[in-house]
C-alpha cells in the first residue's frame, strides 16, 4: 500500500513587537521594491519545496500583514495565519494580573502546530537565514520516518557559526549548541551575546562579567524541523511551564522553544540532527542594523541570487 506523507509546512513566528528595534520590524522594507526580510525567507523556502506557510501574529497586526506580506505572496504559496494571544493558557490556569507580553517562542509554535497535521519547520520572521538552511530542513522533513510508539522523536535544527550571527550594534539571543557526530547533545539559551573588543562573549549578570564564546561555536537561530508528534510535547511542556515556572516570575517568564527540545534530549526521548549552514545571518534587531541588511540584499540582487522585484510572475 502506498502511504502519502503530508507535505512539510513552514511556520513563521511574527508576533513579537521588536522592543529593541523600536517598531514593527517584521514588515519594515529592506528591498528596492518594498521587500521585507520575510519575503526573502519565503522565496528561499518556496525554492526549497515548501508550498504552505503558517504565520503566527498578533490579532491587531493582521491588517498590516495582509497589506504588506500576504497579498504579495499568496499567488506563489498557500498562506494561513493564527493569533498568539496572551489569554491562550492551559486549562485550569489563568493570566497573571501583571503579565503584558506573550508567552514566548514555544507557545508561538504551539499556536501554529494546532492547525498542522504533518511535519513543519519553524523560523523567525525578522531573520535572514540563507537558502541552504531551507533546502536542508525541507529534505530532512520530507524524508524523516514517522516515529512509532516508544521510539525517539526525530528532530532537526540548522546550526550556524556564531561569528555569522552577531550584530555590530548591540546584543543578540542565541541557543548555544553542543553536538557530537552531527547530533545535538544540549542547547543553552544565552539571551545576551555581544561582539566585544576581546571577542564574542555572553553575560548572565547584565554586563558585570563576561564569558568568551569561540567564533566557530554552533548556534541555533530558531530554524527547526519537527514531526507532527512534537506538538504533543509542546502542549505538555506548556502545562509544566505554567505549573513550575510562571509562579516564580509571572511578569517575564517565557516558554522558549529550545527549552522543549532540551528537555526531550535530557529525557532521551528525541534525537536532533544538526544541519550546518555556512550562510551569514542578517537581521534587524536594532534600527542601526537596517542599513547593513539593505546593503546585503542589494548585493545579492545584483549578483543574481534574487530577482527584482522579488515576487513577479
Amino acid at each position: 500500500m502506498c502511504v502519502i506523507l503530508a507535505e512539510p509546512v513552514l511556520v513563521i513566528m511574527a508576533a513579537g513587537m521588536g522592543s529593541r528595534y523600536g517598531g514593527l520590524k517584521q514588515i519594515d522594507p529592506v528591498g528596492k521594491n518594498g521587500e521585507k526580510i520575510i519575503d526573502y525567507s519565503l522565496y528561499d523556502a518556496r525554492l526549497a519545496g515548501f508550498k504552505k506557510a503558517v504565520f503566527i501574529i498578533k490579532e491587531e497586526l493582521l491588517p498590516d500583514f495582509e497589506e504588506h506580506v500576504f497579498s504579495r505572496v499568496r499567488r506563489f504559496m498557500e498562506i494561513e495565519y493564527v493569533f498568539q494571544r496572551l489569554s491562550d493558557v492551559p486549562e485550569g490556569f489563568g493570566v497573571p494580573r501583571e503579565r503584558e507580553k506573550p508567552w514566548g517562542t514555544g507557545h508561538a509554535a504551539l499556536c501554529a502546530a494546532r492547525v498542522i497535521d504533518g511535519p513543519y519547520a519553524v523560523i523567525n520572521a525578522d531573520d535572514f537565514y540563507g537558502r541552504e538552511g531551507f533546502q536542508k530542513i525541507y529534505q530532512f522533513l520530507k524524508n524523516a520516518p514517522k516515529a512509532s510508539a516508544g521510539e525517539k522523536l526525530s528532530l532537526a535544527m540548522v546550526g550556524y557559526r556564531l561569528e555569522n550571527t552577531v550584530t555590530e550594534n548591540g546584543f543578540v539571543s542565541r541557543g548555544v549548541c553542543s553536538q557530537k557526530d552531527g547530533k545535538l547533545q544540549s542547547i543553552t539559551e544565552r539571551t545576551r551575546i555581544e561582539k566585544r573588543p576581546e571577542g564574542i562573549a555572553y553575560t548572565e549578570d547584565d554586563g558585570k562579567t563576561w564569558n568568551p564564546l569561540p567564533s566557530d561555536t554552533t548556534v541555533s537561530m530558531n530554524l527547526w524541523g519537527f514531526p507532527s508528534e512534537f506538538t504533543a510535547e509542546l502542549k505538555k511542556g506548556f502545562e509544566r511551564f505554567f505549573r513550575d515556572t510562571v509562579p516564580q516570575n509571572p511578569r517575564k517568564a517565557e516558554y522558549f522553544l529550545p527549552f522543549v527540545v532540551e528537555d526531550l534530549l535530557k529525557e532521551k526521548r528525541a534525537q536532533v540532527e544538526v544541519l550546518t549552514s555556512p550562510d551569514k545571518w542578517f537581521g534587524v534587531t536594532y534600527q542601526a542594523d537596517k542599513a547593513s541588511v539593505v546593503e546585503a540584499v542589494a548585493k545579492m540582487t545584483r549578483e543574481g541570487k534574487y530577482p527584482s522585484p522579488l515576487w513577479k510572475d
